[in-house]
């Protein structure tokens, strides 16, 4: 009798034991597996900001968690979950060190259209040295007033000339003469030194003042040129004027 009351005794105390260890084991994983699961989120949030820093915590969590669970008596259970874990831990810095996707050639840029022709003789010129600027004259300014002599924007070509422009605000009505061109052909190279003169209206020119242009060299812009040049649809007005020479040179 006294050797079956000890028996019941020790398996008690066994089982008891069991219990508790069990329970312990229960909880520890639930914690490191919402560990686990928070350190991957965290990781994912930030991968792109910090990929090798989220990398390594979740590899430490990961090995925190092979440690402890290898002291359990389920090895197999930890290694499973070791393995899952390594596995999203690679896949976390994997995705965070990819490279970004190749950026798409940039889209062609429009220019809005301008109202040239609603333009003052003022903005018309503003507008004019502006569009100088864009196309590689960064000094390019308005000098146009009174005693210009013929000079209304002056800048140099990005190849080192010096560009002076004339502008005619005109109607359409009204042309360009061979006398205006006279009058800035006998400036812009003797006072003003263009290495390209150039002579821009929103009207158009005379056959007579296109011979003129012609001989001494100016370039004219007319203002279909204009809408072309001002929409990447024409030639530069200094490339144009590279083979002509000024009479007399």
């Amino acid at each position: 009798m006294p050797i079956q009351v000890g028996g019941h005794v020790r398996r008690d105390r066994r089982s008891e034991f069991s219990v508790r260890r069990t329970a312990f084991g229960f909880v520890l994983v639930a914690v490191l597996v919402c560990g686990a699961g928070l350190t991957l989120r965290t990781a994912l949030e930030s991968a792109e900001r910090h990929p090798v820093a989220a990398g390594f915590a979740v590899v430490a969590v990961v090995s925190g968690a092979v440690a402890l669970l290898h002291h359990r008596r389920n090895r197999r259970a930890a290694a499973r979950a070791a393995s899952a874990a390594l596995d999203a831990a690679r896949e976390v810095v994997d995705t965070a060190l990819e490279d970004p996707p190749a950026a798409g050639p940039e889209p062609v840029r429009h220019p809005e259209p301008v109202d040239w022709e609603g333009m003052d003789p003022y903005d018309f010129e503003e507008a004019v040295a502006a569009l100088c600027r864009r196309d590689g004259c960064t000094d390019a300014e308005v000098v146009g007033g009174a005693g210009d002599l013929g000079a209304d924007v002056v800048g140099t070509t990005p190849d080192g000339r010096r560009l002076v422009v004339q502008c005619k605000r005109y109607t359409s009505e009204n042309k360009v003469g061979s006398q205006d061109l006279q009058r800035f052909g006998g400036t812009c190279y003797a006072v003003h030194e263009a290495g390209t003169a150039v002579v821009v209206t929103t009207g158009t020119f005379t056959e007579p003042a296109l011979e003129y242009a012609e001989q001494c060299g100016i370039v004219c812009v007319d203002l279909e040129g204009l809408l072309a040049w001002s929409e990447y649809g024409a030639p530069l007005p200094w490339h144009a004027g590279e083979a002509v020479q000024p009479a007399g040179n």
